[in-house]
């Protein structure tokens, strides 16, 4: 059994229920990483965990009166109201889908919606491998890079907001793209478009 530190659960939301907001936030803080790790193996993605584990403590805070502890533990309730809400994620996705079975065919004629699909899939997989490539920067450096190559930010107006001089902001991009030259993996450079 793992040693609890600070206030029971039961302190806790003794004082969530009497809206307290601090204590609300140690309770995510103690429960966010194992409801957002249920999520993802409900839903196998990582960013519709995040979006259910945003839902679970939202509806967690708003029926803070209803909330039923286990053994003194609020883990399994905001477990259960996470798998509600991956149902209800379900449901949606399942109303959507039979939404657009109901457009006219023509709706898809000018592109196949399956290619579609699949080029965003793929760019999907292109991007977190040239993340993984980015995150090797400077933190400078890749502010750079997201400011001016990836978000079009002119060198001038990021020196502004950055604090910097317009030859910093220069340099750092030209560091960043040097590095990304060497690091990138050639079959990722060669699916830039």
């Amino acid at each position: 059994m793992r040693h609890q530190v600070g206030p029971s659960d039961e302190e806790l939301w003794s004082s969530i229920a009497a809206g307290d907001e601090a204590a609300f936030g140690r309770l995510f803080d103690r429960y966010s990483r194992p409801v957002y790790n249920h999520a993802f193996r409900l839903t196998g993605s990582w960013s519709t965990a995040e979006d259910v584990t945003q839902a679970t403590f939202l509806v967690a805070w708003r029926r803070r009166h209803d909330a039923r502890l286990v053994d003194g533990s609020a883990l399994p309730w905001l477990l259960v109201v996470a798998t509600n809400a991956v149902r209800s994620e379900w449901r949606s996705v399942r109303r959507w889908l039979a939404l657009l079975r109901r457009l006219p065919a023509e709706r898809f004629a000018d592109g196949d919606l399956a290619e579609e699909v699949s080029a965003r899939l793929d760019d999907e997989r292109r991007m977190t491998e040239v993340l993984s490539v980015v995150r090797r920067l400077s933190p400078a450096e890749r502010e750079a890079v997201a400011l001016c190559l990836w978000s079009g930010v002119s060198y001038p107006d990021a020196a502004s907001v950055l604090g910097i001089s317009e030859v910093a902001v220069r340099s750092r991009v030209s560091r960043a793209r040097s590095r990304l030259a060497r690091l990138m993996p050639e079959e990722i450079q060669e699916g830039k478009r």
